[in-house]
């Protein structure tokens, strides 16, 4: 089905096809088939890509708001981990599955897929 926009169908984590069915099974593993359209997604592969950009993100969010934070109040380093750490990990968690869901949907919508051995 032409239409579907597919950075809000992987931010909505749907099939990229259809936009309507679900894209994972469980936290981050892709289903095999979508359950409304029936499209294949087993060849889907976005590898280390959702976890770099979230380094990147969570990684200038975190790492300014501690800074600026130093500077401004000065706290103890047990009240940075405390706060900066926990932080970190809901960002990482929030933010992985659509990642996720995006890269896969744009490598679908671009019709990507993996080089094989014999392409090199």
């Amino acid at each position: 089905m032409a239409g579907v926009n597919p950075v809000l169908a992987g931010l909505a984590c749907r099939c990229p096809n259809c936009g309507e069915g679900h894209l994972f099974e469980g936290f981050l593993k892709v289903a095999d088939r979508c359950e409304a359209c029936g499209y294949d997604l087993r060849a889907a592969d976005s590898g280390d890509g959702p976890a770099v950009f979230i380094i990147l993100i969570v990684g200038v969010i975190v790492g300014f708001g501690a800074l600026i934070t130093e500077v401004v109040a000065h706290p103890p380093v047990w009240l940075h981990l405390l706060v900066w750490l926990p932080l970190t990990a809901v960002l990482v968690l929030a933010l992985l599955r659509p990642f996720k869901g995006v890269m896969l949907a744009m490598q679908f919508h671009h019709r990507a897929s993996e080089a094989g051995r014999d392409d090199v």
